[in-house]
């Protein structure tokens, strides 16, 4: 009788880890997918800031054609990626143009004084700061799922559930040169 309840408790305690090791990667699978919809929205809502900012930007440097084009369609560009890596490069390509619109108002004392546009740039700085944060916050999903998989028990619970490591968000060669600002 014992050995009975000696191999009904071994049948249950192994239950209860090949469960909590599902669960687990579960688990950490919905947070790398959450972070990366913050991701999104937070892209969404530097691109939804950016007409605003380009009408005030339009009202004091009407000459500025070619800057303000630029960044309309790298605006457009980030809003119509598909796919991460899309996103990640006409984020940058949007990053670009942007800085070349706040170079431009260091030219114009009007523009640099004017409410819409210091409020604009507040909230774009807040954004930025919002996309950094989950960007790292994604990164750290990654690692912690990639930690699972790899260390034991986790790797044999990995490799018995089909789970493989992910790869971390990078930044592209281009975004770690100093940025030039030409006029």
């Amino acid at each position: 009788m014992v050995l009975v309840w000696l191999l009904l408790g071994i049948v249950v305690l192994a239950a209860i880890v090949f469960t909590y090791y599902y669960n687990r990667f579960a688990v950490l699978e919905n947070r790398i997918d959450n972070s990366l919809s913050q991701i999104d929205v937070q892209l969404k809502r530097r691109a939804d800031l950016i007409p605003n900012l380009i009408e005030t930007v339009k009202g004091f440097a009407r000459h500025e054609k070619e800057a303000i084009k630029a960044v309309t369609a790298a605006r457009k560009a980030l809003v119509s990626a598909k796919g991460i890596e899309k996103k990640v490069e006409a984020n940058n390509q949007l990053e670009s143009a942007l800085k070349t619109i706040f170079a431009i108002a260091e030219g114009y004392p009007d523009l640099k004084a004017n409410t819409n546009f210091l409020e604009l740039q507040r909230e774009l700085s807040s954004t930025e700061d919002r996309v950094a944060y989950a960007r790292q916050y994604y990164n750290d999903s990654i690692l912690a799922y990639n930690n699972l998989c790899r260390t034991m028990p986790g790797a044999f619970f990995a490799r018995l559930y089909g789970r493989k490591e992910r790869e971390y968000l990078k930044i592209a060669e281009s975004e770690r040169k100093p940025v030039k600002v030409k006029f």
